[in-house]
């Protein structure tokens, strides 16, 4: 039942990046559209203003990421949650009652403000599982943001464009309803000093009795981690000294400074959101149906991008359950071998057409699979449990600033790369991130799986410094 009780409560948390799915993708689905003649706008959009269509919501992401990682600490992270669902039902109003090409604009914008799902919603959820079940409901983010593409495809495709306007916006709705009934993330509870509303959030979430026993070990297990205050030592060696008396508490960027094992452990999710957005699926994602008419032309798009929906969230499933069975880092590095290897084949069978067209069709489903095992799954968890109480919100919010900015970077410039060079040997340079990614997780990557965070703190503390001080 306390299983059961985190995993109903972790998709009502991750429902959130199903909304932002539907926007994200919605630019597939109308690009065609909004560029014609009989566009349903007041004109049709010119070049620049499509590659803007499709990228703004980067640069949204971009604000909203860091107001993100300062209200996770200021407003909780259950009202943070609350508060950044509101930009989806906004910018699905806009589109509803507006035919205007700027209001469009303005209306992706705001949207990519709620980009910081990705940040938000692996925190919580990190905070209310237990670590046996921790990777696997963290990853329900990026797989509800799977399901969130996969709607918004089929409704492009099956609905007319009002009507889909009027069910997504109805959908966005239903998200920020369905999380009031939640309680705040008993760690962040704990850190403000409401110890008796910490223990009755672990009860809600554990459906256990507010005075068990199990309430009061895990209450004491997060106290532990909470209690990196620091002297002149480092954090990690306070860790594993939890004797020496405390001082005054340090601000986060001093405690980032001081801290040896918590610079590295940042550097190595930053390394990993930056190759994973430039390993490219968020490309093949956004501009699923121009990039299928291209390269599958006796295929409907819209069936197409549907089938790479359905994958990619069927993959996302999978990768949940292998992150807790195998462990983050072997995933991670066998994932990028093979989407390295799909990218090539890939990027040659439409560069000089060595096969028949249906097998680009396979070449783009395997590398959308490959790349969902690893680089699509294996970073947001990672950036969710990596990090001590304290620096959690800020870190996690730099390191989805630094994947918005690559995902703006690359969606702004596909089109011109593609005009200048041609869609194939776009997918060598994806491939080239690939295999960075395998070599970098290969050397700098422990592996996390089913540790609780001050023991994770301690696989990025250097060797020799752990050593003299047991």
């Amino acid at each position: 039942m306390s299983v059961l009780s985190q995993i109903g409560c972790s998709v009502v948390v991750c429902y959130m990046c199903l909304s932002m799915g539907l926007m994200y993708a919605w630019p597939s689905c109308t690009l065609k559209l909004f560029s014609s003649n009989n566009t349903t706008l007041n004109r049709p959009m010119t070049e620049t203003e499509l590659a803007l269509f499709g990228s703004l919501s980067s640069i949204g992401a971009l604000i909203g990421t860091p107001l993100s990682g300062f209200l996770l600490d200021a407003f909780g992270r259950k009202y943070s949650c609350i508060l950044f669902s509101l930009p989806q039902v906004i910018s699905w109003s806009i589109v509803t009652v507006s035919t205007n090409v700027e209001l469009i604009l303005a209306a992706m914008f705001l949207s990519g403000i709620g980009g910081c799902a990705l940040l938000i919603v692996p925190v919580y959820v990190s905070e209310i599982c237990q670590e046996s079940i921790r990777g696997m409901m963290t990853s329900g983010a990026m797989i509800f943001y799977g399901i969130g593409l996969l709607l918004s495809y089929l409704l492009g495709g099956c609905l007319e464009y009002n009507m889909m306007n009027y069910v997504c916006l109805s959908m966005a709705v239903v998200g920020v309803l369905a999380l009031w009934p939640l309680w705040e993330t008993p760690i962040h509870l704990l850190k403000k000093g409401m110890e008796k509303d910490a223990a009755k959030a672990i009860a809600f979430y554990r459906r256990l009795k507010e005075t068990s026993k199990e309430v009061n070990q895990e209450i004491n297990n997060m106290k532990r981690a909470l209690n990196p205050e620091l002297d002149d030592l480092t954090p990690e060696e306070e860790k594993l000294k939890p004797e020496m008396k405390t001082v005054k508490k340090m601000s986060k960027w001093r405690f980032i400074k001081k801290s040896r094992s918590s610079r590295r452990a940042l550097l190595v999710a930053l390394t990993l959101y930056l190759l994973a957005v430039f390993q490219g699926l968020v490309v093949v994602q956004v501009y699923a149906e121009p990039l299928f008419a291209e390269a599958l032309p006796n295929i409907s798009p819209t069936v197409s991008s549907v089938l790479l929906a359905v994958i990619t969230v069927v993959a996302g499933c999978i990768a949940a359950y292998l992150i807790d069975v195998v462990g983050r880092r072997p995933v991670m590095i066998y994932a990028s071998l093979l989407a390295g290897i799909c990218c090539i084949a890939l990027g040659s069978q439409i560069h000089v057409q060595w096969g028949p067209h249906w097998v680009t069709g396979v070449c783009m489903y395997l590398f959308c699979i490959t790349y969902t095992f690893g680089a699509g799954t294996v970073p947001y968890v990672l950036g969710a449990e990596v990090f001590l109480p304290e620096i959690k919100s800020l870190a996690s919010m730099v390191c989805s600033q630094t994947a918005w900015a690559s995902n703006f970077i690359i969606l702004f410039i596909f089109n011109p790369l593609v005009l200048a060079i041609g869609l194939g040997p776009v997918f060598y340079f994806f491939a080239v991130f690939c295999f960075s990614s395998a070599v970098f997780c290969f050397f700098c990557l422990p592996e996390t799986m089913g540790l609780p965070v001050d023991v994770i703190q301690t696989l990025f503390a250097p060797k020799k410094k752990i050593q003299s001080v047991c």
